[in-house]
């Protein structure tokens, strides 16, 4: 009688999840998706987030900043799931944050299409995926920069996938949200993720 009810537990769930766009990663633990959104209201904690679909990999040659005929830009696809992930933020009580995006194009399309608040570029948060040599002391840069900020107030992050690895260890799909916090220590603790399809 329990495994035939955990299991209908299991199918509403993922049929919740699935209506509301939203799947939640183990990550340092598996929990609900609008619990670890709602966390960003509490001071302290601050939310990374991969930008949306962008087809391909890397950058392309000849990559100019503030040029985005010379970049990767968000597909139409992309472009709703940026939409999705404001909203899902939104619905989860997240008002007056403070939007840092990389100066990437794909990652400024993602920060303002969130509707989240005023966007503001934070190079530190820019790709170093064609130059990893970089990534050490830009991921300290940003650790620094974060351990100095008030965080009392939501705080998003739109940045890269080597970017948000490099900091937290998490691996994350475009699109996906990492919840993190510090500690008491100074040590960056992970909340949980929520991916957005």
């Amino acid at each position: 009688m329990f495994v035939k009810r955990l299991i209908r537990f299991r199918i509403f769930l993922f049929f919740v999840l699935a209506c509301n766009g939203l799947s939640v990663i183990d990550s340092p633990a598996r929990a609900d998706g609008s619990r670890v959104l709602r966390t960003l209201n509490t001071p302290g904690h601050f939310a990374l987030i991969r930008h949306a679909l962008a087809p391909g990999t890397g950058d392309p040659a000849g990559l100019a900043i503030g040029d985005c005929s010379t970049q990767r830009n968000l597909s139409g696809r992309g472009r709703q799931q940026a939409i999705r992930i404001g909203k899902a933020l939104r619905h989860n009580g997240l008002v007056g944050a403070i939007v840092f995006t990389s100066q990437w194009c794909r990652c400024r399309q993602t920060a303002n299409l969130l509707k989240l608040g005023p966007v503001k570029d934070l190079p530190v948060l820019n790709s170093f995926f064609q130059q990893q040599e970089k990534g050490k002391a830009q991921t300290q840069g940003l650790q620094r920069w974060l351990l100095a900020r008030d965080l009392s107030k939501p705080v998003i992050l739109v940045t890269h996938q080597v970017n948000i690895t490099e900091l937290t260890g998490v691996f994350p799909d475009s699109g996906e949200i990492v919840v993190a916090r510090f500690d008491s220590t100074g040590q960056l603790k992970v909340v949980g993720t929520v991916a957005m399809d």
